[in-house]
């Protein structure tokens, strides 16, 4: 498998599919490193695991690499789950990162349970239509104000069970090993090693 295609164009999301999955022999691209991208299918499952799924399936099916897709999001107790599958488009499309962190510490204001996780699941779709799925969850609870520069999202406002800090304020090197997607990504790694 000399080229695995990580369908996204997300830079930051990149870079730790990068550092997640260093060492192994085959060579990650993303959409942006494609000449013609193929269009981003839609996302509008009912669940993480089917939306990527579906990403992982169109771009395998339309360049001819085994792909990788994910889709995460940050699941909040005292919202009942949400922002959940809805995660980016919660508070409406073009809102930057920043704004969703206020926004969501908006109304958590006089929430007693500040407690959330993140979940990911990525899927590993071959050309042939074979898919495989690996998911990861990071517990923790949403900070009472953000902090930290390192990572994205909602990372200024998470606080894995077990620290003290945010995402955003850990090393990349604990936040890819504590993280949703870093979990998920383990395992993926395990499969891919098995397979290459």
């Amino acid at each position: 498998m000399p080229d695995l295609l990580v369908a996204t164009t997300n830079t930051g999301k990149m870079g730790e599919y990068d550092a997640l999955l260093s060492g192994l022999s085959a060579r990650l691209r993303s959409l942006a490193d494609l000449e013609h991208a193929p269009p981003e299918p839609p996302e509008d499952a009912d669940s993480f695991a089917e939306n990527a799924i579906v990403k992982a399936r169109e771009y395998a099916h339309a360049t001819g690499l085994p792909t990788v897709a994910d889709d995460s999001g940050l699941e909040v107790t005292a919202l009942e789950g949400a922002p959940g599958v809805r995660t980016k488009r919660f508070f409406g499309d073009g809102v930057s990162d920043a704004e969703r962190n206020r926004l969501l510490l908006e109304l958590l204001l006089t929430a007693p349970d500040r407690s959330a996780r993140f979940v990911c699941v990525i899927a590993l779709a071959w050309p042939d239509g074979r898919v495989e799925t690996f998911e990861g969850i990071c517990p923790g609870r949403i900070a009472a104000a953000p902090a930290g520069a390192n990572g994205f999202g909602y990372d200024p406002v998470f606080i894995a069970d077990g620290y003290d800090r945010t995402m955003a304020e850990l090393p990349s090197e604990v936040k890819n090993k504590i993280s949703h997607r870093g979990r998920a990504a383990a395992k993926l790694r395990t499969r891919l090693a098995s397979l290459l």
